[in-house]
């Protein structure tokens, strides 16, 4: 496994496996690794001759200081992690590395940003386009792997990468869970051994709503009672719970049982502060 620091360094290595007509596989993270992100690379390595884990900790994309400070930072332990994996290279840049002067380029995303994480986080898909389609230029994947998790993000590249042509396709991975339906996240780690226990109330809840939705509960009512029970509990505050359109993210009031619906044509979303961790989920239907 070799890490690379530069966009030339890089770009050198790079050109000698595309030269060989050999595939690249990127898994873009911003460290902190669990077995979320080695799903990703193991799907990778499956699929592509070549896999490339970026490592950056992209600024651009925390509309809160005090949340950039407190992003969880294990670089070492980062990289035994891919070295075990069989990773081919890992992308490791300096924030100056990468934004070389402030990148005053402004992506709008529509509906897509203004919804859901776009509401709560004013800026973060900005970001997000931005540092990504760095990395799409710098290392030229011909596949890219992302979490089921971060069902928006998805979502919001997926916009981008067919708007602006880019040459690469999106491979999107099952969010991997905790043995109590956690999903994995690194933001996990901050949780002290209280917040943790507590924080299986966003699995179980989603878990809960999908099954009421489908006994022929309304939305709204079951809106509601999620409501009420995270209002009962003082170390949560529930920021939403939505019912969408999975591609779209489109909010809507319910579903008609009696259609033909596809699989994960829905999925109910949610975020909630644990303390003052925040963390999302999704449940696809």
């Amino acid at each position: 496994m070799k890490i690379l620091h530069t966009k030339n360094e890089i770009n050198l290595k790079l050109l000698e496996h595309r030269n060989a007509s050999k595939s690249i596989g990127l898994v873009p993270t911003m460290g902190a690794l669990h077995e979320g992100h080695l799903s990703l690379v193991h799907k990778a390595k499956g699929h592509a001759d070549v896999v490339v884990v970026s490592i950056f900790v992209n600024p651009t994309q925390f509309n809160n200081p005090e949340d950039l400070e407190k992003y969880p930072r294990t670089v070492n332990e980062d990289l035994k992690m891919l070295e075990k994996s069989g990773v081919d290279y890992v992308f490791l840049p300096s924030v100056e590395e990468m934004y070389p002067q402030p990148s005053k380029l402004k992506f709008n995303f529509g509906d897509l940003e203004t919804t859901l994480e776009g509401a709560f986080r004013p800026g973060h898909f900005n970001g997000v386009g931005v540092v990504v389609s760095k990395l799409f230029h710098i290392i030229k994947p011909d596949v890219a792997y992302f979490g089921q998790k971060d069902l928006q993000q998805v979502a919001i590249i997926r916009r981008m990468v067919e708007d602006l042509s880019f040459d690469v396709n999106l491979e999107v991975v099952p969010t991997v869970r905790e043995e109590d339906g956690l999903a994995m996240s690194s933001r996990n780690r901050r949780l002290n051994s209280e917040e943790r226990k507590l924080s299986v109330m966003l699995y179980e809840s989603l878990v809960w709503a999908r099954n009421e939705l489908f006994a022929g509960c309304s939305w709204l009512e079951v809106q509601e009672k999620i409501s009420h029970k995270f209002n009962e509990e003082p170390l949560a505050k529930l920021e939403y719970f939505e019912l969408v359109k999975t591609k779209s993210l489109e909010v809507v009031s319910g579903i008609d049982l009696g259609s033909q619906l596809r699989a994960n044509e829905f999925s109910i979303c949610t975020a909630v502060y644990i303390g003052d961790v925040r963390l999302i989920d999704n449940l696809p239907i």
